[in-house]
């Protein structure tokens, strides 16, 4: 049978990223099903305002992921679903991890050879390959995985962190070796990946998602509690050693557009307008 177009004329390829599977971002270079003048309109800002639709692509060669559940939209090839759950041990490590970290419980594992389209977004992705390391995110980050990384529970190594650093007692964990998928809550080129040797980085608030596992976390104050006053600044989110942090500065720009439109950019704070 032949078609007046292939749906692959509507998609751009974002990134790739090959191992024992093949990992690739997409993106619907615009959307023109609207049906009714609402959603037309609506369509129309979209994409003028470039706004897109994104979704992952996953080609199994014999090979295997870890999806989040929930995560899948269809797939097409000699597929099999499985759920495993590691016996009695499993069952309640993966319980813990799920209460602790907030990821849901089961992370089904998809084998064999095909292809796997997860649910389109109007998110953003970011791919990552992990070579016998460890990383630590924002919790909901997790999206999909190659089936030899693990997904867990990292426990903040300090007081400081658990009590003022406003990212919980317990953080998601990604080990091992293979490609990971995050949904990140901005483009990844907006993104700063900082890289340490042996330094510190301080961060003022919460825009730092990921680290790798042998970077400390630690919160202190800017300075004496007078200069914190003075300055107007309070407690620091620091992060020190070797290994790399990002960093995402635009997402409260992001945030301050969806809670108070651009009025909240024109006076940003540090920078109001004062009567004499």
């Amino acid at each position: 049978m032949r078609t007046s177009m292939n749906i692959q004329n509507k998609l751009t390829m974002l990134s790739e990223m090959r191992n024992d599977s093949k990992f690739q971002i997409l993106e619907f270079d615009r959307l023109e099903g609207a049906t009714d003048v609402g959603t037309a309109l609506g369509l129309q800002i979209m994409n003028d305002s470039g706004i897109k639709l994104r979704q992952v692509r996953i080609i199994l060669e014999d090979s295997s992921v870890k999806l989040e559940s929930g995560a899948l939209s269809y797939m097409k090839g000699e597929i099999e679903i499985k759920t495993k759950t590691g016996g009695v041990v499993g069952l309640g490590k993966k319980f813990l991890n799920s209460k602790l970290t907030g990821e849901t419980m089961f992370k089904p594992t998809y084998e064999g050879t095909g292809e796997i389209f997860l649910e389109p977004s109007f998110g953003h992705f970011a791919l990552i390959e992990l070579e016998d390391e460890e990383i630590i995110v924002d919790d909901g980050l997790f999206y999909a995985c190659e089936e030899d990384v693990e997904v867990g529970a990292a426990m903040q190594k300090s007081v400081s962190s658990m009590l003022f650093g406003n990212e919980g007692i317990y953080q998601t964990s990604i080990s091992g070796s293979g490609i990971v998928v995050l949904e990140i809550p901005v483009p990844e080129s907006e993104i700063f990946k900082c890289k340490l040797f042996n330094d510190t980085l301080k961060v003022d608030g919460n825009f730092a998602v990921l680290r790798t596992s042998n970077i400390k976390f630690t919160v202190e104050k800017s300075s004496s509690l007078i200069g914190s006053v003075t300055n107007g600044e309070g407690l620091l989110n620091v992060y020190s050693g070797t290994g790399e942090v990002w960093l995402l500065p635009t997402m409260s720009i992001y945030q301050d557009l969806r809670l108070e439109g651009l009025n909240s950019l024109a006076n940003p704070e540090g920078s109001r307008n004062t009567e004499v």
